[in-house]
């Protein structure tokens, strides 16, 4: 049962993905929003139609620009994403975000009742174009804005060098603070964000920067028998598996995994994901028998999925780790699986692995270190175990998403008052 509204009026959450989309970003504001409602809040979300697996728009999806759906608890409202085919074209992405930041925000002040007032607007980042978005439809709707940041951009593009004119740096960074500037409170996953967008707000703005962590479903996430269904349909045998899932881009220093492959002959490695260096990663690794590649997996059978790798790998390039937290960190210690990571020595992911015992990481980029480090991983099976058995014990402590949600309700109580 739902506990007591304090407030009659309406949250509006403005996303990019939602259920049954199944970006992880998706995943995570679903839940939020499902804890909010289970906290006594109408929700009414503005989101994009489902397109995340293929980069356009599933079947069953098309044929409208905008589809609204009532819930039980508010409403939902998808709208055309503008998806572009070639995920490479930076200039075309950026129209696509563009162009859905201006229709979700038309339907933004619609959605739950035309100009209704509201309690607050939730806008989520990235696409960084939403903090804009959020800001007009709270103006207008006269509630507070908040600005969700997942990763903090331009910062993760400019590392990665997928944005290089100085022009387009100068605008985006000019819109990441505004966006930063006009909200009533921006939430960040880590410290290291934290600083990040602290040391880009005046003085005065530094209480409105608050860490709220994601989280992950230790109740839909569970450790399961490492001889899956998966395995058997890849033919990876009952071996060892290497396993990387999530998101196949440029961000990802994915060809650490593709090193290990060929100093470690007898280990399966499996790249799960597509994305735009998937092409290239392919090329790197023709020859090698034991890398395998495989597209997305339906969300139903994501412990399945993460039960397949008896060790997981989670590459970041240098630098990366101060500006995003690679959400799927908490999957894999909820599968009860190791975490071999390259990341930034103290940021969000080292600090989570030191402080459970769940996993190992060495430094951004150290091929030697990382071959090392998955070596040993697989070669003591026993110790591997108890690192995941510690890793489900810490998020089951310290990730539920009951905490996360209640840190929301808590932030909009304090912005009400």
């Amino acid at each position: 049962m739902n506990r007591r509204r304090e407030s009659k009026r309406p949250l509006v959450v403005i996303c990019p993905h939602f259920a049954p989309d199944t970006a992880p970003t998706g995943t995570v504001m679903t839940r939020i929003v499902n804890e909010l409602v289970h906290l006594g809040h109408e929700v009414h979300v503005v989101t994009a139609l489902p397109w995340y697996r293929t980069h356009q728009i599933e079947e069953g999806w098309t044929g409208r620009f905008v589809r609204r759906e009532q819930t039980d608890w508010g409403s939902i409202t998808r709208v055309h994403p503008f998806p572009g085919d070639d995920k490479t074209n930076l200039l075309r992405r950026a129209l696509g975000f563009a162009a859905y930041s201006v229709l979700a925000g038309v339907q933004g002040l619609v959605a739950g009742g035309a100009f209704r007032r509201v309690d607050a607007v939730i806008a989520m980042s990235p696409p960084l174009t939403l903090g804009l978005t959020g800001w007009v439809v709270s103006l207008v709707r006269r509630g507070s804005l908040v600005f969700n940041i997942q990763d903090v951009f331009p910062d993760a593009a400019i590392e990665t060098g997928a944005i290089t004119n100085r022009h387009i740096i100068r605008l985006a960074s000019m819109l990441e603070r505004v966006s930063y500037r006009v909200a009533d409170a921006v939430t960040v996953l880590s410290d290291d964000l934290r600083d990040n967008v602290i040391a880009k707000v005046s003085s005065d703005r530094v209480n409105t920067v608050h860490v709220i962590p994601n989280f992950v479903d230790t109740d839909v996430i569970v450790p399961a028998d490492r001889r899956t269904r998966h395995r058997a349909d890849l033919g990876l045998g009952d071996g060892p598996v290497v396993l990387y899932a999530g998101n196949v881009g440029f961000s990802q220093s994915l060809e650490l995994v593709i090193a290990a492959a060929r100093s470690l002959p007898d280990v399966e490695f499996l790249i799960n994901g597509d994305g735009a260096a998937r092409s290239s990663l392919e090329e790197q690794a023709e020859g090698l028998d034991n890398v395998h590649f495989s597209g997305y997996i339906e969300p139903g059978r994501l412990s399945e999925l993460l039960a397949t790798g008896d060790v997981h790998v989670v590459p970041l390039k240098r630098g990366l780790g101060r500006v995003s937290v690679p959400s799927k960190t908490y999957s894999i210690m909820a599968a009860g699986r190791p975490v071999v990571a390259a990341i930034d020595a103290d940021t969000a992911v080292p600090k989570m692995l030191d402080a459970s015992g769940g996993g190992v990481s060495v430094l951004p980029d150290d091929v030697d270190g990382f071959i090392e480090a998955v070596r040993v991983a697989v070669s003591d099976p026993e110790r591997a175990n108890a690192m995941g058995v510690r890793g489900r014990r810490w998020v089951l402590e310290n990730a539920s998403p009951s905490a996360v949600g209640a840190s929301y309700d808590r932030l909009l109580s304090r912005l009400r008052s």
